[in-house]
């Protein structure tokens, strides 16, 4: 799907406002339905979160494989802005106050090479300031939350890739194809945070 000129201006204003983000553009298995082919959004904002003492948060979803911890995500409904998903969605998953801090990634994901996209991921660096950790929206089904130093995302990316087991609840086809699509993410994010700002 592509990015409406609406979205597209709004990008560019993000980017003036926390900094360009590291630009991927990925070519997946598309061997699974949620949530690249979800009809309810056009793609995700990607929430990095440091936490007062420096480390990052990860989440497990209740259907998930186990051991799959990833960095926690959002959906951006059609007509949202990518703002206002990122500050929606960061309250409801995780009842913290945050504060955006830099735009780290633009990715489009692809079926195959010089094809429309299927589904988008944008990452942001938020700063916990307040707040007591736990989702406000239960329907998230988050299971558990576990805290990562930015030079263990590579390590978490090469376990999603390495997926093999099954969830608990169907996705619409492979959880492999789908945890090669999360990696994607995890990688982007410490790519973006490896930089000098």
């Amino acid at each position: 799907m592509e990015l409406t000129p609406d979205t597209q201006a709004e990008l560019t204003d993000l980017t003036a406002r926390f900094g360009a983000p590291v630009t991927v553009d990925a070519t997946i298995d598309g061997g699974f339905d949620d949530p690249i082919r979800r009809t309810d959004r056009f793609g995700e904002v990607c929430m990095v979160i440091r936490r007062p003492n420096g480390k990052l948060l990860l989440s497990i979803k209740t259907f998930y494989p186990r051991g799959a911890f990833r960095l926690p995500t959002g959906g951006i409904d059609h007509g949202e802005r990518v703002y206002d998903a990122l500050v929606r969605e960061g309250r409801e998953e995780t009842g913290l106050d945050l504060v955006v801090e830099r735009f780290l990634a633009r990715i489009s994901y692809r079926g195959s090479p010089g094809a429309a996209p299927l589904f988008h991921t944008f990452a942001f660096l938020l700063r916990e300031t307040a707040g007591t950790l736990g989702a406000i929206d239960t329907s998230e089904q988050i299971e558990d939350w576990r805290e990562v130093e930015k030079a263990e995302l590579p390590a978490v990316a090469d376990f999603l890739e390495r997926l093999g087991s099954s969830g608990t609840r169907s996705i619409g086809g492979s959880w492999s194809a789908w945890g090669k699509f999360r990696a994607v993410a995890h990688r982007a994010v410490h790519e973006a945070l490896a930089e000098p700002r």
